[in-house]
């Protein structure tokens, strides 16, 4: 089975927006470097999500892990995720995909923040 990971963000007009998230990128390729990595957009920025599952479909992927890097769950994550998701399942029903929880909703990303937050 082939893995792939999808850095689900929102999206935003201010192109330099987006560079906090190409840095991620770049630093979990770096820790998985057999692992593909693709950042997919809910809008205002491309690619979108079924594109970015396209992509890593065509190179073989047949397992496909969705983190939404955002803080929390608004209705983005809890409407427009799920559609987006069995969208992907209805088109793609050879692939698995799964949903990670938020990232600003997991305990050691929180920690860390805390630890920032906290620097002098």
């Amino acid at each position: 089975m082939q893995h792939g990971l999808i850095l689900f963000a929102h999206g935003a007009r201010e192109p330099l927006w987006v560079e906090p998230f190409e840095t991620l990128a770049k630093r979990v390729k770096a820790r998985a470097p057999n692992t593909p990595v693709r950042l997919a957009f809910l809008e205002l920025m491309s690619p979108d999500l079924e594109s970015a599952a396209a992509e890593l479909i065509a190179e073989g992927v047949d397992s496909v892990r969705i983190v939404p890097v955002f803080f929390g769950q608004g209705g983005h994550l809890r409407r427009d995720l799920p559609e987006l998701v069995g969208s992907l399942r209805a088109r793609y029903p050879e692939v698995a995909f799964n949903c990670a929880q938020p990232v600003g909703e997991d305990d050691a990303v929180l920690d860390a923040i805390v630890a920032y937050c906290l620097r002098p």
